[in-house]
């Protein structure tokens, strides 16, 4: 027995190129291209247009108000249609915790069984504020569902809601490290982007999502979707978790945020976003750099005006993986 250690320094990176209009732009060569790891031009060895199977990890926000839930819902059969038969998605969902739905399964009776009764089962959260005292608080006199001494004083306590965002991320994000790399991985999520209460940080989520390269899409909804309410939202409360961090995870990864509104929009938005994962163009090079735990800075240019280029903005690089022999 021995040990033969792989170097992994061959770097893949997936590049949208769309025009003034937010159109994808077709029929680009390599020489369209420009790629620089920390500021140093990289010499291209790998370049294709070709289209790549996707695994991607669904994720669902029920931290939603009710409503939109439902709306969210009426659009399930829509997102099927948008991934191919050489697909393969898995489902998660999350509010105070992160719940696996399915295991990555191929487009198909399966899939969409699972989506109907996912469908016809989940629900958001109550949009009513909670009554703890008075009157309309119940048959009590009761606080927290105890029973409450009238003689000792009380302090009625709300229970804190959390948007375990991060931790949802990052489970999906575990499993897609384990999917074939030849396949374009990415996540696609369904909130209003609010993080409250995560064990894990934002900065870990993304580091694994870079190292793994895993794209972030998502569709904006509820009061994410509702224009200039996201710029607000970005603003960080202490101890308020944050607002909206969708964009994020999306501008860090090279992925891109579909804010909609109506249940049209949100399953255009889904045809988009697997659109746009699938036909990327894909550029790849071998680092000089020795593996190490350090981020490197990715910078894609292209040498045609007016066309808007999307990419990830960097990567950490995996150590040396030991295959044992």
């Amino acid at each position: 027995m021995f040990t033969l250690v792989v170097n992994t320094n061959f770097v893949t990176v997936p590049v949208t190129v769309k025009d003034p209009g937010g159109h994808l732009v077709e029929g680009l060569t390599m020489k369209d291209f420009g790629l620089y790891e920390n500021g140093v031009e990289q010499r291209l060895k790998l370049f294709t247009s070709d289209p790549f199977p996707l695994s991607a990890a669904v994720i669902f926000d029920l931290t939603l108000p009710d409503s939109e839930v439902r709306k969210v819902n009426q659009t399930l059969p829509a997102l099927t249609g948008a991934f191919s038969p050489y697909d393969e998605v898995s489902l998660y969902a999350f509010g105070n915790t992160v719940a696996r739905v399915s295991d990555f399964t191929a487009i198909g009776d399966k899939l969409n069984e699972t989506l109907r009764t996912y469908r016809e089962s989940v629900r958001g959260r109550g949009e009513t504020v909670p009554v703890v005292t008075g009157p309309l608080a119940g048959n009590g006199p009761y606080v927290n569902g105890h029973p409450m001494d009238p003689s000792v004083s009380q302090v009625p306590v709300i229970p804190r809601e959390s948007h375990v965002l991060n931790d949802a991320v990052l489970a999906a994000a575990r499993e897609l490290s384990k999917r074939d790399r030849t396949r374009r991985k990415i996540i696609f999520i369904i909130s209003d982007g609010r993080e409250l209460g995560s064990n894990a940080s934002y900065s870990q989520v993304l580091k694994v999502l870079l190292s793994q390269e895993i794209t972030v899409y998502a569709v904006a909804v509820g009061s994410s979707a509702i224009p200039g309410y996201g710029q607000l939202q970005r603003i960080r409360v202490p101890g308020m978790g944050y607002g909206d961090i969708l964009p994020k995870y999306a501008s860090a990864t090279g992925g891109e945020v579909f804010t909609e509104l109506s249940s049209d929009a949100i399953e255009s938005a889904y045809a988009r976003i697997t659109g746009d994962a699938r036909n990327q163009y894909t550029l790849g090079y071998t680092t000089r750099a020795t593996p190490s735990s350090s981020y490197r800075q990715i910078e894609v240019r292209i040498h045609q005006p007016g066309l808007k280029v999307v990419a990830r903005d960097g990567y950490y690089p995996l150590p040396p993986a030991p295959v044992p022999h």
